[in-house]
């Protein structure tokens, strides 16, 4: 018999805009994006999910525009790379209205908004969803985000790192420790709905933030939502390996992935967590058909409507990759310096690439060590390999159509995967942190940075 350890978890990657990760696609007749404005289409998405039996959607999100590419934003603009976009957090009351068991992972920055107001949203949506909600964490890493919120130019990583370690501390403190339990008596003889001496300021007072308390919210089922990060520096890695509880990552190769999960577990051990309570899951892809014919045919359809420049614009962050001689190594660009980001060339240094190897691979169909095309029985065989080469809890699944490529999952793969015993049956009454880690664990681990924060005062 299978244990639920080795169950296989996805979540539907998703962003609240036309055009995401696939760009070009929103041109594709079969393809929904045009109707990311439509509450209807995430109503839609959401019964879908849980029908399928996701852990969650993922929403990512950015605050400014792809500005690089060929010296500014018009590129972006008008093959619809990740603009128009609309808040994700605003989706989840609507999705959640219609499921009972589906998880919301919400990206949001801690570079440009005060926590207090965020510490209430997120507790909101925590009370709204009954402990569905989860949080992505991110610094923001685009020139555009910072002019948009007054300042000149991005902030340098590091120091983005610094404000975010901070940020979380201000959020514990009003999470955890804020409210003590047992706070909310809702006593009606006595009239007290909650006894003052058991909630407290927090009177934070740091380099970055100044925040007096108490928390406005009282505890939601989570209190702390369920930490996602996706840092692929070795500062990012090093914030998420002591913070997260799920870590959205990748890497050029199933050996190369294997080890930065392994690296992973090592560190938060380093941080004196638990590694089994860091839940890792990469970015993969797939097209599935009934026969191999018709997920070929799917394959080929698809590269008919991607478009390259949009992927420039937007995975290269802006490298101008046809300005540059073919023949040119990437290597050797990176260490003359030029005008583009860390992010946009970290997973190119180091592999002997030359500039046409980038160019000959932008917007292909099937890149990547997790993309997976053909039969259930075919895909479900690379997603079992996958995870059992890797260690990944399981995947965040790439759309290529909306909703047809998670239909098709739904429809053909599921089914596939529970037979073999990698997929849940059903959904356990828990809340999103208890399905990840296990039962009765729906607050933060003990051992969790976080958890320090209950008492302290």
């Amino acid at each position: 018999m299978t244990s639920t350890t080795d169950l296989i978890h996805f979540n539907l990657f998703e962003m609240n805009c036309v055009g995401h990760i696939q760009h070009g696609l929103w041109r594709h007749p079969a393809n929904n994006r045009h109707r990311y404005t439509d509450i209807g289409y995430w109503t839609d998405l959401a019964r879908l999910l849980e029908r399928g039996l996701f852990d969650a959607v993922f929403l990512a999100d950015v605050v400014g525009l792809y500005d690089r590419y060929q010296g500014g934003p018009d590129t972006a603009i008008r093959e619809a790379v990740q603009v128009p976009a609309n808040d994700p957090l605003l989706l989840v009351p609507a999705m959640a209205a219609v499921t009972e068991h589906l998880g919301f992972a919400v990206t949001f920055s801690t570079t440009y908004e005060p926590p207090f107001a965020h510490a209430r949203r997120m507790s909101t949506l925590d009370h709204l969803t009954k402990g569905r909600v989860a949080w992505n964490v991110v610094t923001s890493y685009l020139r555009g985000a910072a002019r948009n919120f007054g300042l000149d130019d991005e902030i340098e990583h590091d120091l983005r790192y610094e404000i975010a370690e901070e940020y979380l501390e201000v959020l514990y403190k009003l999470w955890e420790g804020s409210w003590e339990d047992g706070a909310v008596v809702r006593d009606r003889e006595r009239a007290v709905y909650t006894d003052p001496a058991k909630v407290h300021p927090i009177d934070h007072v740091g380099k970055h933030f100044r925040v007096a308390g108490p928390h406005l919210s009282e505890p939601s089922p989570q209190r702390t939502p369920v930490i996602y990060q996706a840092g692929n520096s070795e500062r990012g890695k090093d914030f998420a390996a002591r913070h997260a509880e799920a870590i959205f990552t990748g890497a050029p190769t199933l050996a190369e992935l294997r080890e930065e999960i392994a690296d992973i577990g090592r560190r938060a051990a380093g941080h004196g967590r638990d590694p089994g309570h860091v839940k890792v899951f990469p970015g993969a892809s797939v097209i599935v058909g009934r026969t191999e014919e018709e997920a070929a045919a799917k394959v080929a359809e698809l590269q008919r409507y991607i478009r390259p420049e949009g992927f420039l614009a937007q995975r290269g962050s802006g490298i101008d990759f046809a300005a540059y001689d073919p023949d040119d190594r990437i290597d050797d660009l990176v260490a003359r310096g030029g005008d583009f980001t860390e992010r946009a060339v970290r997973h190119l240094v180091g592999r002997d690439l030359r500039v046409r190897d980038v160019l000959g691979s932008i917007g292909r169909v099937g890149q990547g060590p997790l993309f997976a095309s053909g039969t259930p029985g075919q895909v479900a065989d690379e997603i079992e390999r996958w995870a059992d080469e890797t260690g990944a809890a399981g995947f965040n699944l790439m759309q290529y159509l909306s909703p047809g490529t998670a239909e098709d999952f739904v429809e053909l793969v599921v089914p596939e995967l529970q037979r073999r015993g990698r997929y849940r049956t059903s959904y356990d009454d828990t809340t999103l942190r208890e399905r990840l880690l296990g039962p009765g664990l729906h607050r933060l681990p003990d051992t969790h940075p976080g958890a320090a924060f209950r008492d302290f005062r």
